[in-house]
């Protein structure tokens, strides 16, 4: 046998590196993966970081705090800080991509948060949520830009709305503030959205704005007046009281009026600049292009005369009082009160017609038919008065002057002067009778009374009068003496008299029953009466056959042949 052993198979192992790759990377792979297309994503998402600075961070969070438009998020608070110089808080925003285009230089930011403006409240839904910026995107196509400075109150109107602007110049404020309502007809059509700051020392000019499309009322004749609270008015024409409103009374407003002959005027320019009048009455006031100024001296007092107050004719306002004052007249060496008052032609009907003369011309020809100013009262409770033009009759020549472009009309004494000047004229009268004559008569008079009532005379005729007195006394006395046992037999007489009169009636029934007109014997006397008067024919017609045929009586009646 063979003993050697038999060869065996060496097995090595392969120590050399796979080409494979274990599948367990897969997972950091994709989640590198994962994380850079977050990463990516997120920052290609992000927007810019824009500054915006406030007087005040009330009510940001960081990291909470949104930007909003249209109530959608476009942006994140990411950092509050206090400005440079600490007088304002910079809040860094994080924008999102999509609101880049929007931030040019005429984007506005405003923190929403609960407040009262504007007579309204807004931001009542941040209680709940938090406050946060809301955004009022610029021009599309601006300028861009990322430092802003925050509004500290929401804005009056969107950039967008529909109207015009018009330019108010007043002498005060007054209670105009901002938000306050325009009012056109008692509707609300805009509002006021500030005032100038660079011309405040000698007026102050109001920009209002004015909705579409309550804008075209608006015209070059258009009238703007303070319609602020309540007027209360206590003048020639008694006690006014005007509310324009709840609102404009907490507000303050300003309402405004287009007469009709201005309705369809020209447009408005954007510069044109409208006076804001303190009244409605002053608006209207103001309307009158035309005035002609005038003064008059008065003898009369002035107080209770103010300036605005009406000047008349026949009850007809034709103008309004300017002023008066106390000025030395030295070419008389008195004191004067000059009244200047404006008389308003636009408000006389027909006073076209009167154009080919001057106000000079015109008020020479009303002088001479008579016309005159005088002092009136307007209201008897509050003192008032105003200017009354009336045609006096007979009144004495006077002269009309033009002094300085005024026009100087002659004045009459008023109705209470003209009263007094009656009273003086009576005392004058009663001053210029002989009253001390009169009275000595009446003392020469008296005396000779006294001697006639204490002389012997009148002493005889009264114990005269007297004596027949006393006679008279006893005379009557007998007589009632006398007539007393008459007197005692009267009510016998008197009720025999009665019984009488009683018998008398019931004779004159029976007669009237037996013999009236209605008894068988006035109905036989009829009958009697009628008989006798047949009788009387008979025996008439009888002694007249006896007076034609005396013989008749012997021979009888002559039997007439055939």
């Amino acid at each position: 046998m063979n003993d050697s052993p038999h060869p065996e198979a060496v097995v090595r192992a392969r120590t050399g590196r796979s080409s494979r790759l274990s599948p367990i990377w897969a997972i950091p792979i994709v989640t590198v993966l994962i994380a850079g297309y977050l990463v990516w994503h997120e920052f290609a998402r992000r927007g810019p970081s824009i500054t915006v600075t406030f007087r005040s961070a009330e009510g940001l969070t960081v990291g909470q705090s949104q930007v909003r438009l249209l109530d959608v998020p476009v942006g994140t608070v990411q950092g509050i800080a206090l400005s440079e110089d600490r007088q304002r808080v910079e809040v860094t925003i994080r924008m999102n991509r999509e609101a880049a285009p929007l931030l040019t230089r005429d984007a506005r930011f405003w923190v929403v948060k609960p407040r009262l403006f504007a007579g309204s409240i807004s931001g009542l839904s941040t209680l709940l949520s938090g406050s946060y910026i809301q955004l009022a995107p610029g021009t599309t196509g601006g300028d861009p830009a990322r430092d802003f400075a925050g509004l500290e109150d929401p804005p009056l109107l969107d950039t967008d709305s529909p109207g015009r602007t018009v330019l108010l110049r007043a002498d005060r404020l007054g209670s105009i503030s901002l938000g306050s309502p325009v009012f056109f007809r008692d509707l609300t059509v805009g509002q006021v959205l500030g005032w100038d700051l660079a011309d405040m020392a000698e007026h102050v000019t109001i920009h209002a704005f004015i909705r579409a499309p309550f804008d075209r009322y608006v015209r070059e004749g258009s009238r703007f007046w303070n319609a602020s609270g309540i007027t209360l008015k206590l003048g020639a024409e008694g006690v006014q009281l005007q509310l324009e409103s709840l609102r404009a009374l907490v507000l303050g407003g300003i309402a405004f009026e287009t007469p009709e002959h201005a309705r369809h005027g020209a447009d408005v320019a954007a510069t044109q600049v409208f006076p804001l009048y303190a009244t409605q009455d002053a608006a209207r006031t103001a309307a009158s292009q035309r005035r002609i100024p005038m003064v008059s001296y008065f003898t009369d007092s002035v107080s209770g005369l103010a300036p605005g107050a009406p000047v008349q004719f026949q009850g007809v306002r034709i103008g309004e009082v300017t002023g008066y004052e106390l000025v030395y007249d030295p070419a008389t060496n008195s004191l004067r009160i000059p009244v200047r008052y404006e008389i308003e032609p636009e408000r006389i009907a027909g006073s076209d017609t009167a154009e080919g003369r001057g106000p000079l011309e015109n008020a020479q020809m009303l002088v001479r038919q008579g016309m005159r100013a005088r002092l009136a009262s307007a209201n008897l409770l509050t003192g008032q008065q105003l200017i009354s033009m009336e045609i006096v009759a007979n009144a004495p020549p006077a002269e009309v002057q033009m002094l300085d472009g005024v026009i100087v009309m002659p004045s009459a004494p008023g109705q209470f002067a003209s009263i007094l000047d009656g009273v003086n004229q009576v005392i004058a009268r009663i001053e210029g009778l002989p009253l001390q004559q009169i009275g000595d008569n009446l003392n020469e008079t008296i005396a000779g009374m006294n001697a006639l009532v204490r002389g012997p005379e009148l002493q005889a005729a009264l114990a005269s009068l007297q004596g027949t007195l006393a006679t008279a006394e006893e005379t009557l006395r007998r007589i009632d003496a006398a007539a007393a046992p008459a007197l005692r037999t009267l009510p016998q007489l008197v009720a025999s008299l009665n019984g009488a009169a009683t018998q008398a009636n019931r004779l004159m029934l029976s007669v009237n029953r037996g013999y009236g007109d209605e008894s068988q014997f006035r109905r036989d006397l009829d009958r009697m009466l009628e008989q006798i008067t047949v009788a009387a024919r008979s025996l008439r017609s009888l002694s007249d056959q006896l007076n034609r045929n005396p013989e008749a009586l012997i021979r009888g009646r002559a039997t007439q042949g055939p």
